[in-house]
C-alpha cells in the first residue's frame, strides 16, 4: 500500500478513489507497517495533496508508539509530510524532537533542513533539537547543499 501511494505521488497521480482505499485499509493494518511504510505513506498523501485526516491520524498515534524503531530519514520524512499536510500532531513532534535530538549525528543535511523546516513550517517548539541541529549543521557545513542551507536558515528565522 504505502508502495502504491508513493508511487502514485510520485508520478504527480492524485487519484482520488485509490487514495481514499489506501487510506482506509492503512488505518485498518497500521500496526503492521514498518517505520519506511508509515514515512512513505505520509509522504505520499502530503506530496499528492490529498486529505487524510484519521490515516494521519492513526500514523502519528502508531509513529509516536513506535518512534524509536525509526531511522533518521524516517523521522524527517514524517514530519515534513505532517507540517506539509497541515496535520497537527503534537504528541508526535515531541516524540521526534526527542529523538532526533539523541540520534542527530545520523542525519544527514537534507534530513536536517526538512526536519526543522517542518518543526518550523508545523510552528512546533523544540528548542533542545533547534541547538542539537544548529550544532551539527554548523560542524557539517561544508556538506550542506544550497537547498539543505536555505531551508535550514529559513526554520531558524
Amino acid at each position: 500500500m504505502a508502495n502504491t501511494a508513493w508511487a502514485f505521488a510520485t508520478a504527480g497521480v492524485a487519484a482520488q478513489t485509490l487514495f481514499d482505499s489506501i487510506a482506509s485499509e492503512a488505518q485498518r493494518r497500521i500496526g503492521t507497517f514498518n517505520p519506511q511504510g508509515m514515512a512513505n505513506t505520509v509522504w505520499a498523501f502530503a506530496t499528492a495533496g490529498v486529505a487524510a485526516q484519521t490515516l494521519f491520524e492513526a500514523i502519528a498515534s502508531e509513529a509516536q508508539r513506535r518512534i524509536g524503531t525509526f531511522n533518521s530519514q524516517d523521522m524527517a520524512n514524517t514530519a515534513w509530510a505532517f507540517a506539509t499536510a497541515g496535520v497537527a500532531a503534537q504528541t508526535l513532534f515531541d516524540s521526534i524532537a526527542s529523538e532526533a535530538q539523541r540520534r542527530i549525528g545520523t542525519f544527514n543535511p537534507q534530513g536536517m533542513a526538512n526536519t526543522v523546516w517542518a518543526f518550523a513550517t508545523a510552528g512546533v517548539t523544540a528548542q533542545a533539537l533547534f541547538e542539537a541541529i544548529a550544532s551539527e549543521a554548523q560542524r557539517r557545513i561544508g556538506t550542506f547543499n544550497s537547498q539543505d542551507m536555505a531551508n535550514t536558515a529559513w526554520a531558524f528565522a
